[in-house]
């Protein structure tokens, strides 16, 4: 499988699927997982990166007031 063809939905859906695998114990999964979840943060950014900075940006409009 080439991860950079896949379209969005089914990169989206790729990841869901072999974290699952990965979770319910297949070792083989895990590795696969992990670059499915890295072209989706590639693609997509890091939501959790992405909340941290919103909530400084937050902290310093109020301090603002």
């Amino acid at each position: 499988m080439e991860i950079q063809e896949l379209h969005d939905d089914e990169l989206m859906a790729q990841a869901r699927e072999w974290r699952l695998r990965a979770l319910r114990g297949e070792k083989e999964a895990r590795g696969m997982a992990h670059e499915l979840e890295r072209e989706v943060r590639r693609r997509f950014g890091n939501p959790k990166t992405d909340e941290q900075h919103s909530l400084k940006e937050i902290r310093a409009l109020a301090q603002l007031r």
